[in-house]
């Protein structure tokens, strides 16, 4: 018979999720014999290893990559027990780990977290900031537990909810011959120098749509963060397809133009996934709810 403990489905979470004994031990407030002695009592009792070692890190091997979203669920169903079974009805507690990608992790933050957080400031929040590719692929490795993108994602092992709109423009410096054109035309944008986001990046997507569109062009670079590419773009670097809500501040003070392109379809939606495997408790729930996603 099993005797498997909370404390040990803890560290082998942990474990997994951090990459170490040592840092699963710092998270847990334990000392590192105490959560290696965990992990090796919980894979004796299952008679098999959960990690593989990789350049001094852990690694899920997979078994383990199959045993993580179950342990878990039966994590957030023992806490979801406790909760309900005080008579005080005890308030939501707990760690909720949510994936943003660029626009929303950096300029839609309050939208995405700020209503949950005053509603309930016993739950940490964990939030990665990485493009959409990186989000999609933590969901579907059960590392985060929930996750908002501005790109497609279609996996189908990802619900995909809509969230909110969002507008991209295409921005140039005031002093840009594109800038001080009357009546721009696709025509005009021939040879046109392009400041770009990295490869899988919704952004980059969203670009590479509207160049499509517009005469041959060229990519003068490839940066990984929307205020690098502002500041190439005010720095006359070339010009860039950005996120409306990111370039606020840009634009009002004359730093940067924003292009009248009504020929170009600038607009897509922002994105929740949910993964469709993972258990959903009080706790995810909530989040949910206070998103307005709830079905």
């Amino acid at each position: 018979m099993n005797n498997i403990s909370p404390r040990q489905l803890e560290v082998f979470v942990q474990i997994a999720l951090l990459g170490s004994v040592r840092a699963a031990a710092e998270r847990l407030y334990l000392t590192q014999p105490a959560a290696s002695m965990a992990l090796a009592e919980l894979e004796r009792q299952l008679d098999a290893p959960l990690f593989a070692r990789e350049r001094g890190r852990l690694r899920l091997n997979p078994r383990g990559r199959e045993l993580l979203p179950l342990a878990q669920e039966l994590l957030e169903r023992h806490a979801e027990f406790g909760r309900r079974g005080r008579e005080d009805g005890a308030a939501l507690s707990g760690e909720l780990r949510i994936g943003a990608s660029n626009t929303v992790g950096n300029y839609r933050v309050g939208e995405l977290l700020g209503a949950f957080v005053r509603a309930q400031p016993q739950v940490a929040i964990r939030l990665r900031v990485a493009n959409t590719d990186a989000i999609a692929a933590a969901m579907l490795d059960h590392s985060l537990d929930l996750g908002c993108v501005e790109g497609p994602v279609t996996h189908p092992q990802l619900e995909v909810r809509p969230w909110r709109d969002d507008l991209l423009v295409v921005c140039a410096p005031p002093d840009h011959p594109l800038a001080r054109k009357r009546g721009l035309k696709p025509a005009d944008f021939a040879g046109a120098r392009w400041v770009m986001r990295e490869p899988g990046s919704a952004t980059r997507a969203t670009s590479e749509r509207v160049l499509s569109q517009l005469p041959p062009g060229e990519t003068v670079l490839e940066l990984d963060q929307i205020e690098a590419i502002k500041q190439a773009v005010v720095a006359g670097l070339g010009i860039a397809c950005l996120p409306q809500v990111a370039v606020t501040d840009a634009l009002a003070t004359g730093r940067l133009k924003a292009l009248r392109t009504p020929f170009l379809d600038l607009r897509r939606k922002l994105s929740m996934l949910i993964h469709r495997q993972k258990y959903r408790g009080a706790l995810l729930d909530a989040f949910i709810a206070q998103a307005g996603l709830g079905r």
